[in-house]
């Protein structure tokens, strides 16, 4: 099989998410200025139906595979696939056989206290979301460290357990504010939870930023632009990820070696107007 076609596949289910999207519009870019075109089969996570992708992808004669998730977690791809050249986008390979490119989480949780720390906020709640998962794990261990180092320690009474929805951040908010010597601050796990915590202080009667200041993660602009106070937030970047997974891509497709099995991709920090000054 020839494998100078000029294509390169990508198989995802970010066809339609409202932010995620941008890693086609950087994969497809990328592509596209380096004279070669992206075929996209749209998969959900569902082995078969990503087998299925993949077949028909080889027999577009693609020279490279991308495998793009909607959130970061580890992934199995097809056998199939391992017979080209495959980058990982937003996903990883629990045994890095396989490269990966994946927002450096733990980065992100450092910017995130920066953010608070540099307003004068010692006492700096946080919603989590699902325990376990890859940015929750990155996120808070950032985010702890960064605020051990400015010898503001976190608290674990100010760690709420949320999910990564509204409700979740509805209800961590709540058992935050109402408890013993409540924080000045939230950083919340995500965007989502962030939207329920402005809910929570609309009724306990709280102001953002004057009471208490918010800062969510993922930069979902649905969310973070349009609720007021605008959201503060740290941004996945999907766009950067779909370039740089092209990138890598060329180069093994090149026959490069490469020996690095996994790329951190930086995490902004995008200031809007839910961080203030500390109540003094």
């Amino acid at each position: 099989m020839s494998q100078r076609s000029g294509l390169y596949g990508l198989v995802t289910e970010i066809v339609t998410a409202p932010y995620a999207v941008d890693v086609i519009k950087g994969a497809q870019r990328t592509s596209w200025d380096s004279g070669r075109f992206l075929l996209i089969a749209p998969s959900e996570d569902d082995p078969a139906e990503l087998a299925f992708a993949v077949e028909r992808l080889l027999e577009q004669r693609v020279e490279g595979l991308l495998f793009a998730a909607t959130w970061h977690r580890p992934v199995a791809i097809p056998d199939q696939a391992r017979t080209l050249p495959c980058v990982l986008v937003n996903c990883f390979d629990p045994e890095h056989e396989v490269i990966s490119i994946v927002p450096d989480e733990v980065a992100g949780g450092r910017r995130a206290a920066r953010a608070l720390l540099s307003h004068g906020h010692r006492r700096i709640g946080h919603i989590t979301l699902e325990p376990g998962i890859p940015a929750q794990v990155g996120r808070l261990q950032g985010f702890r460290e960064e605020l051990a180092a400015a010898g503001a320690p976190l608290d674990d009474a100010l760690i709420a357990t949320g999910d990564g929805t509204a409700e979740g951040g509805y209800r961590g908010a709540l058992q935050l504010l109402t408890g013993d010597r409540p924080p000045t601050a939230l950083f919340c796990g995500n965007d989502r939870t962030a939207m329920g915590a402005y809910d929570a202080l609309r009724d306990l009667g709280l102001d953002v930023p004057g009471d208490i200041s918010i800062i969510g993660f993922d930069d979902q602009e649905l969310i973070s632009a349009h609720l007021r106070p605008g959201l503060t937030t740290v941004a996945l970047p999907f766009t950067q990820m779909g370039t740089e997974g092209v990138n890598i891509l060329s180069k093994l497709t090149a026959g490069s070696r490469l020996t690095d099995r996994q790329v951190l991709v930086d995490c902004p920090l995008i200031t809007r107007s839910s961080v203030g000054d500390a109540p003094r």
